[in-house]
């Protein structure tokens, strides 16, 4: 099980990258090949004593493209790209999947153009695991497919049902259409006729749910266009960082609120550890005929680490190939 990761991708690489996938190899015995330049590589290995010892190989990649820079336009120009080339891996066999916490449009646009779709879905899907009150769902689309038409939400909805079956163990998952209120005619044009779509699929479909229901529970799967799930998001980030910061300053600042802090520090840990991305490392890419993971691109070395193991447990247990068994039989049985 030898997963491909993209050495050269987020904004701390190559040095968390490396030292993520090396804590996979080292702490879970997966075997990793790093894609990128070898030189730099090469560099942040040597701080590695062990290194010799786990089974990590290098595949030099000398193109980078930048955060900056078009995806299609860039994959076109720079056809030795560290994201096409660990692709390219992965298409020829000579590794089970493929981690990236690089250029997010350009992870997309690789795995469609090396891997394909597979077959009755028409676009991908970013679909990241958010905790809520009673457990876990699944969000898709989180920024894959930011102009969605109806039929694409009804393939998301079936996407996230069969993979939150293999994630959550829930034997018939909820799907819900994320909108602007409860009532079937609310939304937009492309909300209100993907609803239509989504109540007549062979899935749990539980109707609208609104933004504020997100982390209730309601939903198992909760669908939206990639624009409006990237939205979503990252304001969660941003409200689990703001949430903390203010906690900590209340914490510690009287004499016996920092007591109570004392006395209640493993709460907050378990509380800190529900809602850290890092503990999830990646999010999955639905709907391409290959197993692709896309991490933020701030991620920290324990997030490449998790996304990594989590990539090999995909693997292992073949989710892709199960994935797409039934949702090909379910989607091409609409067509």
């Amino acid at each position: 099980m030898r997963i491909a990761v993209d050495a050269m991708g987020g904004d701390f690489a190559p040095s968390r990258v490396v030292d993520g996938a090396l804590a996979a190899a080292r702490h879970s015995g997966v075997a990793v090949t790093l894609v990128g330049r070898a030189d730099a590589i090469a560099a942040e290995l040597a701080r590695h004593d062990d290194r010799a010892a786990l089974d990590v190989t290098v595949v030099d990649a000398p193109d980078v493209i930048g955060m900056d820079e078009s995806p299609a336009a860039a994959l076109r120009r720079k056809p030795g790209a560290s994201i096409r080339v660990a692709a390219e891996l992965v298409q020829r066999g000579e590794a089970s999947a493929l981690v990236s916490a690089g250029h997010t449009g350009a992870s997309v646009v690789a795995a469609h153009a090396v891997f394909g779709m597979l077959p009755g879905v028409d676009r991908p899907a970013l679909a990241p695991a958010i905790p809520t009150r009673t457990g876990m769902a699944v969000l898709l689309d989180a920024g894959a497919t930011v102009e969605c038409r109806p039929p694409y939400l009804l393939q998301f909805g079936v996407l996230g049902a069969v993979y939150a079956e293999a994630l959550l163990g829930v034997s018939r998952p909820r799907v819900g259409l994320l909108s602007i209120g409860e009532e079937e005619g609310k939304g937009n044009e492309l909300t209100r006729e993907a609803y239509k779509l989504l109540k007549a699929a062979p899935i749990a479909f539980a109707g609208n749910i609104e933004a504020r229901d997100i982390f209730s529970g309601a939903a198992d799967v909760i669908v939206c266009d990639g624009f409006t799930g990237n939205v979503a998001l990252k304001l969660s980030e941003g409200l689990v960082e703001t949430v903390e910061e203010l906690l900590g300053a209340e914490l510690s600042s009287t004499f016996s609120s920092q007591v109570g802090y004392l006395l209640s520090r493993r709460a907050f840990r378990r509380f800190r550890k529900r809602l850290d991305y890092s503990e999830y490392g990646g999010a999955p890419l639905l709907g391409v005929s290959g197993l692709v993971f896309v991490c933020h691109g701030r991620s920290s070395v324990k997030a490449i680490r998790n996304a990594v193991v989590a990539a090999a447990r995909f693997a292992a247990d073949d989710i892709l190939g199960r994935m797409e068994q039934r949702v090909t039989a379910q989607l091409m049985g609409d067509r």
